[in-house]
């Protein structure tokens, strides 16, 4: 597809949008006011806004290769801080998929140069629940399951950040969540692993 479809594309969409609700774009421009921070996977087949439901404004968004949340990765720190601080969202949540390529990755051979060392989060997390991902039956339920808990780890992590556990000792309610998305059905499953306190 040439890139000349793609404006034609959006040209498309925004008269479409404009059709079915005038004031759309008056009110996006307004200021910015979601509830909700997505911490997902950069994969084109999660669409974080419309898989959920949501219009632009309404869902805050940081993607990236396996939904990573690493404490030492200031873009990623920079986004939830700026969620928490500004946005004041109430609900984090950080959503994995099934079939993520980062993943695979992860458990396969090293790679090269800065992939290798981003992978390097979902290895550790393979490392550490590496004698239950070895009684699975076969390599697709290890990486399906290895799906999961990097969800866990990166929630983990979030509910680590100096700016989230700031947020509950000021008494703020804030929840980070754990979900994955399937793209079998597309459905989003909640994990359980929601923390809401530093505690």
């Amino acid at each position: 597809m040439p890139l000349s479809d793609l404006f034609a594309n959006n040209r498309a969409w925004s008269e479409r949008q404009v059709a079915r609700d005038s004031g759309f774009f008056d009110r996006l421009c307004a200021i910015q006011k979601p509830d909700y921070l997505w911490i997902g996977c950069a994969d084109s087949r999660v669409p974080a806004n419309e898989i959920v439901g949501l219009a632009p404004g309404e869902l805050f968004v940081h993607r990236n290769v396996a939904n990573i949340a690493p404490p030492d990765d200031p873009n990623c720190v920079s986004v939830v801080q700026y969620a928490v601080e500004v946005l004041k969202v109430r609900h984090i949540i950080v959503c994995g998929h099934y079939g993520c390529g980062g993943v695979a990755a992860a458990m396969g051979e090293p790679l090269q140069g800065p992939l290798e060392r981003w992978i390097q989060h979902v290895r550790d997390v393979r490392s550490a629940h590496w004698h239950d991902l070895e009684k699975l039956r076969d390599d697709d339920a290890r990486r399906h399951r290895l799906c999961e808990l990097n969800v866990a780890a990166q929630v983990g992590s979030v509910a680590r950040m100096a700016c989230v556990r700031e947020a509950w000792h000021r008494g703020t309610p804030l929840m980070v969540h754990g979900w994955i998305y399937d793209l079998h059905d597309g459905l989003l499953r909640d994990l359980h692993v929601t923390t809401a306190s530093a505690a």
